[in-house]
Formats: C-alpha cells, sequence, structure tokens
C-alpha cells in the first residue's frame, strides 16, 4: 500500500508509509468496534438461549440494534467523577484500558503475512501489550477512593498476574516447538500437523494440554466467568467499575469486550491453525484465511459464554490455587517435556519439523567436528553434503 501512494500519487516515502499505516489501523479497529457491538449482542443472546429465554428483540430486526441503542445510552448520560477521587488519573483509567486492547492487535496476522505489524517478535508484544491492560483497572481502583473498587484493583491484579505466569510458560512451549516469536511462522509452523492433513497444533499431543490450560487461563485474564471475581457484584457492587458512569463506564465495556475477542483470536491462532483452513487440503485454501480465523474466533467466543452461563463463580481461594498450585506446577513441567522431547528427536529450531534432516556428526568450514543439538534444514544439508563425515 506504501507503494500505491508513492507511485501512483508521487508521494514522499515517509508521508506514504504513513498514509498506509493509518489505513491499516482503521481496516482493523473499525471492524472491530463494530464486532465488539455485536459479539455483545451475540453473548446476551447465547446466554438467554441456555436459560430458555430470548433475549434482545425488540431493537431492531432480531434485537440486532439493541448494543447500539445501550451505547447511545450511556453517550447521553452525565459524566459523573467523585469528588475524593484523583480525577486524572480517574479519567485516565478507562483510556489505558480501551487503548491498550486495540493495541495488541497489530501484530494478529489476518491472513499470510497479512498483518499491520509483521514483527519477529510478535509473541513478546502480545503478552508484553496484553499484560498492560491490568494497569487500568489497577488506576480506576485506587483513584476512585473508594473501598469496593480498591478491593477489586488488588483482586485484579493478584488475578492478572496470577495467570500471566502459566500464559508466559504455555508460550514459551509454543516458542520451542516452533522455533519463532512471529505469529505468521507459528501458524504456518502449524500447517499438515496431524496426520499431513489436520491444521493445528491441537492434535499434537504434546501441546493440546497447553492448548487447554491457555483457554482457561483466557478466562482468567479476561476477567469472565467463573473467573470474575473484580466484578463480583455480590461482594463488590460491580468492582473497580463502581463509580464510572457514562462514556467512561462505556470504555471498559468495549475494552472487556476486545480483550474477549483477542483472547479467542489468539486461542485460534496459536493453536487451531489461526487462518489456515482446518484440513490441509487445496480446495480449502480458496476461501479467504480471514474467514478462517474469524469462525474459529466465534467458535472460541462461544465457548467463553456457555462456560459463563453454566460455570459457578470461584472463590478467591480456588482461584489463586489453580493459578499457582496447577497451572504453575504443570505449564513449567510442560516446558522441560516439550524440550526433552525436541532433543531426543532433534525437532526444531531453524525450520519445520518436515523439513529436518538428522546425522549425528557434521564437518564445519574451520575443519572441526561438531555435533548439532539439532537437526539442519535440508538447505543447508544440502550445501554440507561433501563435508559430512
Amino acid at each position: 500500500m506504501t507503494s500505491f501512494f508513492t507511485y501512483r500519487f508521487g508521494w514522499d516515502y515517509g508521508w506514504a508509509w504513513f498514509a498506509a499505516t493509518l489505513m491499516d489501523i482503521l481496516l482493523v479497529a473499525l471492524p472491530l468496534m463494530l464486532s465488539v457491538a455485536m459479539i455483545i449482542y451475540a453473548d446476551r443472546k447465547i446466554w438467554a438461549s441456555m436459560a430458555l429465554r430470548r433475549g434482545p428483540n425488540v431493537v431492531g430486526p432480531f434485537g440486532l440494534l439493541q448494543s447500539f441503542a445501550d451505547g447511545l445510552k450511556v453517550f447521553l448520560q452525565e459524566t459523573i467523577i467523585p469528588s475524593a477521587s484523583n480525577k486524572v488519573l480517574f479519567l485516565l483509567a478507562p483510556i489505558i484500558t480501551f487503548t491498550v486492547a486495540l493495541i495488541v492487535w497489530a501484530v494478529v496476522p489476518f491472513d499470510a503475512r497479512a498483518a499491520i505489524a509483521d514483527i519477529n517478535v510478535g509473541l513478546l508484544y502480545v503478552l508484553a501489550a496484553s499484560s498492560l491492560g491490568v494497569y487500568g483497572i489497577i488506576l480506576a481502583g485506587w483513584s476512585s477512593n473508594s473501598k469496593y473498587p480498591f478491593y477489586s484493583a488488588i483482586r485484579a491484579a493478584a488475578q492478572m498476574v496470577s495467570y500471566e505466569v502459566a500464559i508466559g510458560f504455555v508460550l514459551i512451549s509454543i516458542v520451542l516447538w516452533t522455533g519463532s516469536f512471529n505469529l505468521t511462522n507459528i501458524v504456518q509452523a502449524q500447517k499438515g500437523m496431524g496426520f499431513g492433513l489436520i491444521n493445528g497444533f491441537f492434535i499434537n499431543p504434546l501441546l493440546f494440554p497447553m492448548a487447554v490450560v491457555f483457554f482457561i487461563s483466557s478466562l482468567a485474564e479476561t476477567q469472565r466467568a467463573p473467573f470474575d471475581l473484580t466484578e463480583a457484584e455480590s461482594e463488590l457492587v460491580a468492582g473497580y467499575q463502581t463509580e464510572y458512569s457514562s462514556m467512561s463506564f462505556a470504555l471498559y465495556w468495549l475494552g472487556e469486550y476486545a480483550n474477549v475477542i483477542l483472547m479467542c483470536t489468539l486461542n485460534a491462532t496459536l493453536f487451531w491453525g489461526g487462518y489456515l483452513p482446518p484440513l490441509d487440503i487445496p480446495i480449502l485454501y480458496m476461501v479467504p484465511g480471514i474467514i478462517w480465523l474469524f469462525l474459529k474466533m466465534l467458535v472460541f467466543f462461544f465457548l467463553f459464554s456457555w462456560v459463563k452461563a453454566t460455570v459457578p463463580r470461584y472463590r478467591y481461594d480456588q482461584l489463586m490455587r489453580l493459578g499457582w498450585k496447577i497451572f504453575l506446577p504443570l505449564s513449567l513441567f510442560w516446558v522441560f517435556l516439550v524440550s526433552g522431547v525436541l532433543m531426543l528427536t532433534r525437532v526444531g529450531t531453524e525450520c519445520a519439523p518436515q523439513d529436518r534432516v538428522y546425522s549425528k556428526q557434521y564437518l564445519y568450514d574451520d575443519g572441526r567436528q561438531r555435533y548439532p543439538t539439532d537437526g539442519v534444514c535440508q538447505a543447508a544439508s544440502a550445501n554440507q553434503t561433501e563435508k559430512r563425515s
């Protein structure tokens, strides 16, 4: 797109890059905002169906405009700022939460090399940016100068940090297996993973348990039921959002669902093939990758709603025990297990497993014999055929 502005309109490269990047951001952010509104509607309809109710069905055809009506209502409400609050931080907190929920999408691949920023450390960026979301909640609880939001902020800090540790070890297992932090490379490594036909790490018995841990940790990271202790209305009124109204409340509302959509997308990207079709069949690749990614995201969102509608809320001690005494040791053990299996099978870190060639010993350019810790790619092996001992 940068070249389009450069050659078609004769723009300077800097301005062409700026315009292209801005258009890429709008192409992601605007549909995301629309999808947040519709996903709230879908959430309420799924809950209603599971409770044998109708859900939104009045505003617009089939109730499709209910989310927009709710958004208009909060937009027209008065913004109330508690007199004893820290006003700057009170207003800044929802902006932080909403912004952080959007910036992570910069590295999400919607198709092969179709991302705003297809950077080599995309997975690290996701982990770092998503971790910033806790600051919006902590600042909201502290700046409100109210005991219930403050209790909620403390819970949120402990909860999100606890499960981010487990998520980090889960991601290490993925990085060890694929040998890359780039999300596009991680998706491509899932091609033909199961019997040369099924796309996705979920078919790998070594990585499937980590897919389950990541899904449950995603529920805790986004404060979804049964881990919604930061908004436990029976204990904390509305948690960190208690003192918020109008658009400041709406930003939390939108940020929460944007995070949910993001976690659904990451589940699909890291373990279920991302933009790849479910089966490695040529005809299925005729469907654009973004369609497959969207369908997988919808499946995970249905699971999120299903859990919320059916699973009772955990106690806080149960939440902490699950994170620190079960998920943390399990994910840490799995890092050792995955790395051990990779060392034994020589599967690796330089290219896809199916492209590796293994040998016990090689002669390198300096004449010394070395025992590589891993197999080498076919291209490298071809170049060293004459030197092989």
